[in-house]
């Protein structure tokens, strides 16, 4: 047998091919299917990357509006599932997407989770993406002692989002900022909750399963829950003059910026750049105060890690942006599984057409193994 070594992350090495979407690292793009997806993001809507995602295609006006009177109905939450969150919700400071995980794990008998044809698996699919939302809100509002608020049919899935996690229907301006988000978020070629949900696919699992997987790939750290942190770290810089100090300190210190860096991008990561200038349309001056230190801490990364590349990610901004929109700094992350749900499910259902098991194998770096041991006489028996 031929045993190919791989580098450590698996950097580099391609594992399977794909129609779904690409990162150009070196480049600093990215796209879903054969659209930019920054473009997509900033001239389409969250639904139109959506319906890109389950047909290969973007949708006609007729299509779309037929795609999002399909969705509607899927985002209420059927009695049991409605009955689980609440219980969930109220069973202790659980985070938002292991509350997701739980519910998700016991849909059995609301949503048909053995999938015998491609129909049910795009069914499947369409109820994970369309409930992912309601859940997470619903559990935000129980935790916070509040109602959940049911979704409503005329508002897209960014309006929905808003509504449901604040009571109020959103403005214009915020819910087209965070349609921009989601929609930039939905792929990311095979960051580690997409491979994720990929191998657990490639074990002929169900669509649930499989995403499950993906949410406790998605929760860690260094993948999907920086927002948050990103601006806690602004938070933490009293005034511009303080904070080239603060980010020397930090680096110095081998502390990491959350925010900055990215495994993939050598470049400006395009989703931080069109954030950026989706927060600045809404103005004020949380976005000028992240402007201005976004400058000083690059300045600083450059001098004192000269030969490392490292900007702004998709983190940084996004973080500025649903704070000014009114998302709770708790719902960040969960605001990115909302769009990456839609991702996960596309890869998921495009795995599943591979009857190939995702099997590698690792290098023993163990102690030595002795003679063969024989059990019953090592014990004198």
């Amino acid at each position: 047998m031929t045993v190919l070594e791989a580098p450590r992350g698996l950097h580099n090495v391609v594992v399977t091919t794909t129609s779904i979407g690409d990162v150009r690292g070196d480049e600093g793009f990215y796209h879903y299917r054969q659209y930019s997806a920054i473009e997509l993001a900033l001239t389409g809507t969250f639904e139109d990357a959506w319906f890109l995602m389950v047909e290969g295609r973007l949708p006609s006006d007729t299509e779309r509006a037929e795609f999002l009177r399909a969705v509607a109905p899927l985002r209420v939450l059927p009695g049991d599932v409605a009955a689980a969150v609440k219980t969930v919700a109220q069973s202790g400071p659980v985070q938002p997407l292991l509350a997701l995980r739980t519910v998700l794990s016991g849909l059995a008998d609301a949503v048909p989770l053995y999938e015998s044809s491609e129909a049910d698996k795009q069914t499947t699919a369409l109820h994970l993406c369309a409930m992912t939302p309601t859940i997470l809100a619903a559990v935000h509002r129980i935790r916070s002692g509040e109602q959940p608020v049911e979704p409503r049919e005329d508002l897209t899935t960014a309006q929905n989002w808003l509504f449901m996690i604040t009571g109020e229907v959103p403005d214009a301006t915020s819910a087209r900022a965070v349609d921009r988000y989601l929609t930039a978020t939905i792929d990311h070629g095979f960051n580690a909750s997409t491979f994720t949900a990929r191998v657990v696919a490639s074990t002929g699992s169900d669509i649930a399963s499989a995403v499950c997987a993906a949410i406790g790939a998605f929760a860690g750290p260094l993948h999907g829950g920086a927002p948050d942190r990103a601006l806690d770290g602004l938070d933490e810089i009293a005034d511009i003059e303080s904070a080239d100090a603060w980010a020397r300190s930090k680096i110095t210190a081998g502390e990491r910026i959350m925010g900055f860096g990215h495994p993939v991008y050598r470049t400006d990561d395009p989703r931080s750049v069109m954030l950026r200038e989706t927060a600045q349309e809404i103005g004020g001056e949380l976005i000028d105060k992240a402007v201005q230190v976004e400058k000083i801490i690059a300045a600083a990364l450059v001098d004192l890690k000269p030969d490392r590349k490292l900007y702004a990610n998709v983190e940084y901004y996004a973080g500025v942006v649903m704070e000014l929109c009114g998302i709770p700094r708790s719902m960040f992350t969960p605001t990115f599984a909302c769009s990456r749900m839609v991702g996960w499910c596309a890869n998921i259902v495009e795995q599943s057409h591979d009857s190939k098991i995702i099997r590698p194998i690792a290098r023993y770096d163990g102690p030595v193994p002795s003679a063969v041991v024989r059990i019953g006489a090592a014990q004198g028996t």
